[in-house]
């Protein structure tokens, strides 16, 4: 019997390996786009940065370090070269898919980063597996623009689970309308009309703004913004701003609130401030054909008829007067229960007193006698009409 050389010896001491075949390798050197691996073959194995993972333009010396051990997947046996080549990310794609399947099968939540904004929505991996959230699914709103989610950490679970085709699909939505259920359930069991609750601008319409309460968007209605009149919403609040609003009205899922608190009504001691015969002034607000409409104060608006603005006649106010003019004039009257009072810049205007007649020559006997206060009286009367 022939003894075996040292090679012979050497060679049949190392093990046999098979394409396809899982074992584990030490790493003896890593450079940025491949690390080589004892793999007790007679050949060391090479693990390139593509089988290693998915992730473009990664540094392996920033990942692996020589001396780790790690369990890899035999590509081939030989590459021509005499070299083994392994695979990482396939074994972990393999491993990864068992992962997905549990996953789909027992509608586990998963959580990922997002590594790619896709055109029509978002890609994550998860243990070497792509899965793909469209945009329909990521958001139980409509989202314009998917990019603030780039490396994000996001919560999903797999709605579609099909290996022979790669495709995974992940549902994001169903979780946030289950939440959000939730956190409705839990709103409406602890407020009611009445309370002041803390809540964040979600959206500015022309209308009004939409406020989120928790789980629940509540309405505030432009009319309900503010004891004085508010023009434009959108310049007044800015999506993401935390209010503190009351709660005016819940019907079913619908709550309407409101900025009007009771403690700042401007009509609380409007009854002192703005009796009959008291001069009081304001700015022009609007007018119209019959009449200019006089803030007072925000909230509290008075007319000024257009009978009432001059001692001549006015056929219109806009002829004498201008939106954000400043007038004074007297209270003629006020209606506290249908919040309404009535001003008269004609009302503080001192009467001209009419010249006298003059009396007749003392040798007349026609003599005329005149009472001037009863003259000024008279003007004032046909002044008031």
């Amino acid at each position: 019997m022939s003894e075996l050389t040292f090679e012979q010896m050497l060679e049949e001491s190392l093990k046999t390996i098979h394409t396809g075949e899982v074992i584990e390798g030490t790493i003896i050197d890593v450079k940025p786009d491949e690390a080589i691996l004892n793999i007790g073959y007679k050949s060391d194995g090479i693990l390139t940065r593509n089988e290693y993972t998915n992730e473009p333009n990664v540094d392996l010396t920033t990942l692996l370090n020589p001396g780790d051990k790690m369990e890899v997947k035999v590509l081939k046996v030989n590459d021509g070269e005499g070299q083994v080549l392994l695979t990482y990310k396939r074994l972990a794609a393999d491993r990864g898919n068992k992962r997905i399947e549990e996953a789909y099968n027992n509608k586990e939540v998963l959580s990922a980063k997002v590594s790619q904004v896709l055109d029509g929505g978002l890609s994550v991996v998860v243990d070497e597996v792509r899965i793909f959230i469209p945009a329909s699914l990521v958001s139980d709103v409509y989202e314009k623009d998917l990019n603030k989610y780039a490396g994000q950490d996001i919560e999903f679970v797999i709605s579609e689970y099909n290996p022979k085709r790669r495709r995974y699909i992940g549902d994001r939505k169903q979780l946030i309308v289950a939440k959000k259920a939730e956190m409705q359930k839990e709103l409406f069991a602890r407020i009611s009309a009445g309370d002041i609750v803390e809540g964040t601008v979600k959206n500015v319409t022309d209308f009004g703004a939409f406020i989120d309460l928790g789980g629940v968007d509540g309405l505030l209605h432009i009319s309900e913004m503010s004891w004085g009149r508010v023009e434009n919403p959108k310049k007044v609040f800015k999506v993401g701003e935390t209010l503190k609003v009351l709660i005016k009205d819940i019907d079913g899922s619908k709550v309407a609130l409101s900025l009007k608190f009771d403690d700042s009504n401007p009509w609380k001691n409007a009854s002192t401030k703005y009796a009959v015969g008291n001069e009081v002034t304001g700015k022009v607000a609007r007018m119209t054909d019959f009449g200019a409409f006089v803030e007072l104060e925000p909230g509290i608006d008075a007319l000024l008829h257009v009978s009432q603005i001059a001692k001549e006649h006015i056929e219109k106010p806009s002829d004498v007067l201008s939106v954000g003019q400043e007038v004074t004039a007297k209270v003629v009257d006020f209606n506290e229960e249908g919040k309404k009072i009535s001003l008269s810049i004609k009302a503080l205007l001192v009467p001209e007193a009419k010249e006298a007649p003059v009396a007749a020559k003392e040798d007349d006997s026609d003599v005329v006698s005149v009472d001037i206060d009863a003259v000024i009286a008279k003007q004032e009367a046909e002044d008031a009409q």
